[in-house]
């Protein structure tokens, strides 16, 4: 039980946009310049929010794998495997395809991260200031419900995908020599 647990726990950290999220809550600050905005600071407040919206959905289109020359190799997911693929000798790239779980990740990791961006009190200084006193409730309570329900989401349909940003772990398609293991 406490093995399903860690793992479980393992499948949420690395879904989480956590490093994106650390990211942005650096950066908000000075873009805003703590929340009090001009025309500048909010055209730079939206291009950090997505960018940082796009890193949380495009690292769920993501995996890796050992090539023949024993390095790790990253690509982008296609509908016919991974892409760009160099060093693949005698690895099946094509199990490396699109899968509707990969879109559902993408779409909790990014409204985990909207959520999170956009209730961000510098964000709502910045952009809707009058709904930081009268919606104080829903600043706080939001962010929360929707991190558990993401959370569980990530737990109960984990993801096989090792792609930019992801720990490495050992590799089904590990095309070096195991006999001496």
């Amino acid at each position: 039980m406490s093995g399903k647990t860690l793992l479980g726990l393992g499948n949420l950290i690395k879904l989480l946009p956590t490093g994106t999220v650390f990211l942005f809550q650096f950066l908000i600050p000075i873009v805003t310049d703590t929340g009090h905005c001009n025309t500048f600071n909010k055209y730079l407040t939206a291009a950090l929010l997505v960018i940082c919206g796009f890193n949380c959905a495009f690292a769920s289109f993501t995996d890796s794998y050992t090539g023949s020359d024993g390095q790790r190799h990253y690509g982008v997911v296609t509908g016919k495997g991974l892409w760009p693929s160099p060093a693949s000798d005698g690895v099946d790239l094509s199990a490396y395809s699109l899968r509707l779980g990969d879109f559902v990740h993408a779409f909790f990791s990014l409204l985990v991260f909207a959520i999170l961006g956009l209730l961000d009190t510098n964000t709502v200084r910045c952009f809707y200031p009058e709904f930081e006193a009268g919606q104080k409730i829903l600043l706080q309570v939001l962010p929360p419900v929707i991190g558990a329900v993401a959370s569980t989401v990530f737990v109960l349909f984990p993801t096989t995908r090792h792609g930019i940003g992801y720990p490495t772990s050992s590799d089904s398609n590990d095309t070096t020599d195991k006999s001496h293991t």
